[in-house]
């Protein structure tokens, strides 16, 4: 690592600067609605192999220009746009550590909330035990918020855009205020969706069980990751269905999960203990396959990675 973090280099309408010489026009709808759409990439050191890995760009570029269509972005930049940049950029930082790297498609200009553009880009990388503090507990005590998740009558939680994340702040404000660590939305008609910027999973007897991605739920990355070596990898029972809200009082264990927070175990929810109130097995299992998986350690994942060199 060549900068500290407040002088770290990010990837800015073409040219690599100091993220403090990186401006936005303040009246852009980007920064008066929220009018971006955005990847959180995360980004694994190999420390036998000596290489950064990031995992799965091609999905998460995918899903970057899927947003930038239901949002209907004149997007000028293509995946390979996307990934030259992200790897630009990292290499001239240097990193040689676990990164998140926060690639973010936003509506420039003068225009209003209704604008098709000018999209720029950015992609700024940050080190993984640098981010948010809600990313890096050790295990996590939730509430059920009072607030809905958003839906498809309203705004779609499977476009990842900058104001979508509104509806998780109220959620997660109403947590803490109350004393709690994060939160656990459910949807319109009162089933369980996810975290706010997260997943949800549990366990009951040997099944991992999620809700499905017609429950107000992101397609996430992560979740798909975690399905795929729940099945493939472990050899565990896996249903996706409704959850009721008053089953996540009764898990055997249960977590949360995405890019930045990887897999977070739930301790308690609306006071009621998990399980033991510490990691459970699966769970536990579940981490370790997924870490290795990330960093390169399992040879039948490694069409998932690209190596930054």
């Amino acid at each position: 690592m060549l900068y500290d973090v407040s002088n770290r280099r990010i990837w800015f309408k073409g040219e690599i600067l100091n993220v403090n010489d990186a401006k936005i026009n303040i009246l852009a709808p980007t920064s008066q609605f929220g009018l971006n759409v955005f990847e959180g990439i995360p980004c694994y050191w190999n420390d036998e192999e000596k290489l950064l890995y990031a995992f799965r760009l091609d999905e998460h570029y995918d899903r970057l220009i899927r947003s930038a269509k239901l949002m209907q972005f004149d997007l000028k930049y293509t995946k390979e746009d996307f990934k030259k940049a992200l790897i630009d950029v990292v290499k001239a930082n240097d990193y040689n550590e676990n990164l998140s790297v926060r690639q973010t498609l936003f509506v420039d200009g003068f225009g209003s909330w209704a604008s098709e553009g000018p999209v720029e880009m950015f992609v700024a990388p940050i080190p993984r035990g640098k981010t948010s503090a809600e990313y890096n507990k050790k295990g996590l005590n939730c509430c059920v918020t009072s607030w809905r998740r958003i839906s498809e009558e309203s705004l779609s939680p499977r476009v990842k855009c900058g104001a979508n994340y509104i509806n998780s702040r109220v959620g997660q404000r109403e947590a803490l205020r109350n004393g709690y660590d994060t939160c656990i939305f459910l949807n319109e008609v009162g089933k369980v969706a996810e975290g706010p910027g997260s997943c949800f999973f549990m366990v009951k007897g040997d099944t991992l069980i999620t809700p499905r991605l017609t429950d107000s739920v992101l397609e996430s990355i992560t979740r798909d990751t975690i399905i795929c070596l729940a099945q493939k990898e472990l050899g565990f029972n896996f249903v996706e269905r409704t959850i009721d809200r008053t089953e996540l009082y009764m898990a055997d264990e249960a977590f949360l999960c995405g890019s930045a927070m990887e897999i977070s175990p739930i301790y308690t929810i609306d006071r009621y203990q998990i399980g033991s109130g510490n990691l459970g097995e699966l769970t536990k299992r579940l981490h370790k396959s997924y870490l290795d998986c990330v960093s390169g350690k399992l040879e039948n994942r490694k069409n998932w990675l690209t190596a930054i060199k």
